[in-house]
C-alpha cells in the first residue's frame, strides 16, 4: 500500500477515535448527568481520570508498538473503545460511568495520535514525518465531524444510544480500516552499522534531551487544554461580548488547519525544530496583542494560538523522530509525552482557579509557560543535515 494510502486510512482511523471519546463529553455530559441524577462536573472528573490513565499508560502502548507493530494495537485499540462505549451506554450510575471512563483512557491510550505516529514510524522510518502531518490534517476535523454527529444521535437515540452508534461505528467501519494498514512490511530499514556503546557523555545528553522535549510538549499541552477549556471566558473577560467571543473561538479549528497546511507545503524540508519555535513563539505573541490592545484583537488571538497549537501537534509526533531516530520510538514518545499528557488532563481545573482569580491577565501565565519552551528550544543540540536543510 502507497503511503498516501495509510495516511487517508490512519487519519480516517484517527478522526473517528477522536471523536468517539476526547469531543464525546462536549455533547452527550449534560445529559448523562441528567440521566444519572449526578453533576455535569463528575462526568467530566470521569474524563480527566481516562485522560490519567492514558499518560501513564503511553511507554507501555509505545514499547507494545515496537515490538508487535501498530497495525495490531490499533485493531486491539478499536475493540476496547467498543468495550468502553458499551459500558458507557449501560453506566447506572457514578461507578460503571468511572469504570467506562477507565477503559475508554486504555483505548485513547492505544488508539490516538502517539499511537498513530508511532505506527507510522515503524513503518516510514524518519520519513514519516509527511505521513505524520497527513494524519492531523485528517484528524484535524474530528470536532467537525464528531460534534455534530454525536449531536445528531443524541437528538435521534438518547445518549446511550449515541454511545451505541460509536460503538458501531468502530466495529463496522474503524476496525475494518485499520485491518487494512500494513503488517510491518514497508517499514523503512535501519541503517545497521556497527557501533561502540554510547559514552557516559552521550547517554547524559539523550536523557537531557528528552528531558528538555518532555517540558517543551508538557508546556504546549498545558496551555492547549487550558485555553481549550477557558477560551470563550477569557475572550469575555477581555472586553469582548459573548457573541463575539464564540465567532472568535469558531476560528480555532481553521487556525490549527490552515497551520497544518503550512507546515505539510513551506515547512515540510525544514527542520522540525524550526516549527516548533514558531508553534511556541505564536501563543505568547498573541496573547500580548490581546492583552495590549483588547476585545477587537481576539480573533488575531484565536488565530495565533490555534495556529501553534495545530503545529505543536505535529511537532509532537516529528522533532522527536529527527532528533533520536525510529528505533524504539514507540517507548520513547510514550515517556516524552507523559507529562504533556498528564497536565493536559489537570490543566481545565487548575488554569480555572488562575482565570477564576486574575480574569484575562491569566494569559501571562500559559505565555510565559510557552516562552520558557521557546528558549529551551535553542537548548537542543541537533546534529548537522545535510545543506540546504534549514532549523
Amino acid at each position: 500500500m502507497s503511503k498516501r494510502g495509510v495516511v487517508l486510512l490512519l487519519g480516517t482511523t484517527q478522526t473517528l477515535a477522536w471523536a468517539s471519546s476526547y469531543y464525546i463529553p462536549a455533547i452527550l455530559a449534560g445529559a448523562m448527568a441528567r440521566d444519572l441524577g449526578i453533576e455535569s462536573s463528575t462526568v467530566f472528573i470521569a474524563f480527566s481520570c481516562a485522560m490519567l490513565l492514558t499518560a501513564f499508560l503511553g511507554p507501555r502502548v509505545g514499547r507494545a508498538i515496537d515490538q508487535y507493530g501498530g497495525r495490531v494495537v490499533l485493531i486491539l485499540s478499536n475493540l476496547v473503545f467498543i468495550l468502553g462505549l458499551a459500558m458507557l451506554a449501560l453506566a447506572q450510575g457514578p461507578a460503571m460511568l468511572f469504570a467506562a471512563w477507565l477503559v475508554l483512557g486504555l483505548a485513547m491510550a492505544m488508539g490516538l495520535y502517539d499511537a498513530g505516529f508511532a505506527t507510522l514510524a515503524g513503518l516510514y522510518g524518519k520519513e514519516a514525518r509527511s505521513a505524520i502531518t497527513g494524519i492531523t490534517l485528517i484528524a484535524g476535523f474530528a470536532s467537525t465531524v464528531g460534534w455534530p454527529l454525536s449531536g445528531i444521535m443524541l437528538a435521534e437515540f438518547g445518549w446511550r444510544g449515541a454511545c451505541w452508534g460509536w460503538a458501531l461505528i468502530h466495529l463496522a467501519l474503524a476496525m475494518p480500516l485499520n485491518l487494512l494498514l500494513p503488517r510491518g512490511e514497508a517499514r523503512a530499514p535501519l541503517v545497521a552499522a556497527p557501533a561502540a556503546p554510547p559514552t557516559a557523555t552521550a547517554v547524559r545528553e539523550t536523557r537531557r534531551t528528552a528531558i528538555l522535549l518532555a517540558f517543551i510538549f508538557a508546556a504546549g499541552g498545558f496551555s492547549a487544554a487550558a485555553l481549550g477549556a477557558h477560551l470563550p471566558a477569557l475572550l469575555v473577560a477581555a472586553g469582548a461580548t459573548p457573541a463575539a467571543a464564540i465567532a472568535a473561538g469558531a476560528l480555532m479549528g481553521p487556525a490549527q488547519v490552515a497551520a497544518r497546511v503550512l507546515e505539510f507545503t513551506v515547512l515540510r524540508r525544514a527542520h522540525p525544530l524550526l516549527s516548533a519555535k514558531l508553534a511556541q513563539v505564536a501563543h505568547p505573541v498573541g496573547a500580548a496583542i490581546l492583552l495590549l490592545f483588547g476585545a477587537p484583537f481576539a480573533a488575531v488571538f484565536v488565530l495565533l494560538h490555534g495556529a501553534g497549537n495545530g503545529i505543536n501537534t505535529i511537532v509532537r509526533g516529528t522533532l522527536p523522530l529527527a532528533l533520536f531516530g525510529a528505533a524504539g520510538y514507540g517507548a520513547r514518545q510514550g515517556l516524552i509525552v507523559a507529562p504533556a499528557r498528564f497536565l493536559g488532563a489537570l490543566a481545565p481545573a487548575l488554569f480555572g482557579f488562575v482565570v477564576a482569580g486574575f480574569g484575562a491577565q491569566a494569559l501571562w501565565f500559559t505565555a510565559t509557560l510557552s516562552l520558557a519552551a521557546f528558549v529551551a528550544l535553542f537548548t537542543l543540540r541537533v546534529a548537522p543535515e545535510s545543506p540546504g536543510v534549514q532549523r
